[in-house]
């Protein structure tokens, strides 16, 4: 008889946190791979290698854990965002460069977590909370972002339009590098986006 949906002893001897970060990460790759009309509790917990119990344990159901697993891929998005930051020196046009191009290499350019966005996209119509999740994780993109035209010298009138534009232009680059690599670079796409923001913030700021 099969022992599958028991939990595994290293499963078992896990800290409560990391017990969680497998359920997440087991989430992940199930929305990757079958979409959000597939993560089912059962699904995610043959994925993780652990009973079904242990998913309503920790999550009360699959709808918390998905949410919770966008929570996570979305930080794993911010913190590659900051380490670009990290490494882009004090130079304010460095900086916004830098924020804006990370989204066109890894870990963010990347066919996986395509998928797995498009599974949360694809529940932002049905559920209230994956909307604000999605509400909140697109303001909080479009805030720094204009922090980072102010360091420029963008005027405060004009920065939440710029921020607008500038979100839907790296969404779009990003979409097609992740669906058709073959179509340009990543460098190519980092030059357009270095094009678009030369012409919001002149060369003399």
């Amino acid at each position: 008889m099969s022992n599958a949906s028991a939990p595994s002893p290293a499963f078992r001897r896990a800290e409560p946190d990391a017990r969680k970060l497998s359920l997440i990460e087991a989430c992940g790759r199930v929305l990757a791979r079958v979409g959000a009309a597939g993560a089912s509790v059962r699904a995610i917990a043959q994925e993780a290698g652990v009973s079904v119990g242990l998913v309503g344990h920790y999550f009360g159901g699959v709808d918390a854990l998905v949410s919770a697993t966008y929570d996570h891929v979305d930080g794993k998005v911010a913190e590659a965002l900051d380490h670009a930051l990290a490494n882009a020196g004090s130079d304010a046009r460095a900086r916004l460069e830098a924020f804006v191009t990370a989204s066109f290499a890894p870990p963010i350019a990347d066919p996986a977590l395509l998928a797995t966005w498009i599974a949360f996209w694809s529940l932002v119509t049905a559920r209230k909370d994956i909307a604000r999740q999605h509400d909140e994780q697109y303001a909080g993109y479009r805030a720094r972002l204009e922090a980072l035209l102010g360091d420029c010298g963008l005027p405060e009138t004009g920065r939440h339009h710029a921020a607008i534009g500038i979100t839907a232009m790296v969404d779009g680059l990003w979409l097609e590098l992740c669906l058709s690599p073959g179509c340009f670079t990543p460098e190519e796409a980092r030059d357009i986006a270095r094009r678009y923001l030369a012409t919001i913030i002149s060369k003399d700021r």
